[in-house]
């Protein structure tokens, strides 16, 4: 009888996990003086996450692994000279991600890229089954001011002479 009970626990646990169903990673770059952003994702990422029975068990230790050869900003022009003027430049041919800490309203990415590897804080909102983390990365903390200089020398006209060092990310769960 105790085995049918706790099988029976067991089974109803499994039934009100959460799991994630689907992740978007988006990014704003800067151009011009003006700060105009520009917009996209990554189509090919690998993501691997916990299943849990809060938000904050969900996010601890999920992890990406993102190929920037990927990119979509909605420019087919524009993502290959992100790809080939900037990611390729300095060989950076994927980013990778994990979260390693989570409280109420914040999360701590490690991200790696260009073999750098910083803890990155970001604020986090719930609602309607989705999680929504947004932070912000400074391109010369992973030594990508190469790649930077690249890119602007490409866009300079479109840019206005200015390309910002600095990048909007943010990281959608979807869960049930």
């Amino acid at each position: 009888m105790k085995k049918l009970i706790l099988a029976m626990l067991l089974a109803s646990a499994s039934l009100w996990a959460l799991e994630v169903q689907n992740t978007t990673v988006k990014f704003t770059a800067f151009k011009t003086y003006a700060k105009i952003g520009v917009s996209g994702v990554f189509e090919k990422l690998h993501v691997n996450t916990n299943t849990g029975d809060t938000v904050i068990s969900l996010l601890k230790n999920a992890t990406a692994n993102i190929d920037t050869s990927s990119v979509n900003s909605g420019n087919k022009g524009r993502d290959i000279k992100l790809v080939q003027k900037f990611f390729d430049v300095q060989n950076v041919t994927n980013i990778q991600a994990k979260i390693i800490n989570v409280t109420d309203k914040t999360l701590i990415l490690k991200l790696t890229m260009n073999l750098r590897t910083l803890k990155i804080p970001m604020q986090y909102s719930v609602e309607n089954n989705t999680i929504n983390a947004k932070g912000v990365i400074d391109l010369a903390d992973f030594a990508m001011l190469k790649s930077l200089k690249s890119l602007n020398k490409a866009c300079y006209v479109r840019h206005k002479g200015k390309t910002w060092q600095d990048v909007d990310i943010s990281l959608t769960m979807q869960y049930k």
